[in-house]
């Protein structure tokens, strides 16, 4: 039987709390929230990070037939996972993910920075986040924003970093497990069509654009998105 497991981005609230509607969706599901994100120490990159996830997965005992899905980094983390131990993982659904170092605003880095230090900049970057939720629900949204004050804007940028880091060009034409990749049409960044880059470069993959969505999907339209994991789930002989 598959089992999911839901990784956060620096976004949304940048803790498993994105997840809240998957959670009570699908009965036995998991969603870690990662060191450096409300507690512990930040990992220095994706692999770092994938290696914690599968300890975290391995002390529950959690070793196969794993699905994992995840927006941002979480997506990296999936890739990673999947390209990493596919012998472990069944099936992947990522977005908001690219398979190269992606290109960012001017400022954006320095912006997570003179928030950590200047009061009035700090308050910029809350207005940013909450911008960036806007198709989230008003209750959800205020809960994910007051996430984002106990998580703060160093860890965002130290995530930034990390996304922009990750690379697996070279490697993604070999992912073997099932993938799904979903792209939120109404994201507020505009970024460039990334997941049609894996989608083309990995045999068999399903791509689906999501009108209704931004940047967290998940967060954002959950009855969709839980609705097109259960179909994936369907196509891994789960249903």
């Amino acid at each position: 039987m598959a089992q999911l497991v839901f990784l956060h981005g620096p976004g949304a609230g940048a803790c498993s709390d994105a997840y809240s509607q998957q959670l009570k969706h699908f009965r036995g599901s998991v969603a870690p929230t990662l060191p450096g994100h409300l507690e512990g120490t930040r990992c220095a990159d994706i692999a770092g990070y994938t290696e914690w996830v599968r300890g975290w997965l391995w002390a529950q005992g959690l070793k196969k037939d794993l699905v994992l899905v995840g927006y941002t980094l979480g997506a990296s983390i999936a890739l990673q996972y999947g390209l990493d131990y596919p012998e472990e993982v069944k099936g992947l659904v990522v977005m908001t993910v690219a398979a190269r170092p992606k290109v960012r605003p001017p400022g954006t880095y320095e912006l997570r920075l003179r928030a950590a230090e200047d009061p009035k900049v700090y308050e910029e970057w809350l207005a940013f986040q909450l911008k960036a939720m806007h198709l989230v629900e008003p209750e959800l949204r205020v809960r994910l924003m007051e996430r984002h004050r106990q998580v703060g804007p160093l860890s965002q940028y130290h995530d930034l970093m990390a996304i922009d880091a990750f690379d697996v060009r070279e490697r993604i034409a070999t992912l073997k497990p099932k993938l799904l990749l979903l792209r939120g049409l109404k994201d507020h960044g505009n970024p460039p069509e990334y997941e049609k880059e894996i989608h083309e470069a990995v045999p068999g993959s399903k791509y689906v654009k999501l009108p209704d969505a931004g940047h967290f999907p998940p967060v954002e339209i959950p009855d969709r998105v839980n609705a097109l994991i259960e179909q994936f789930l369907a196509g891994l002989g789960e249903a």
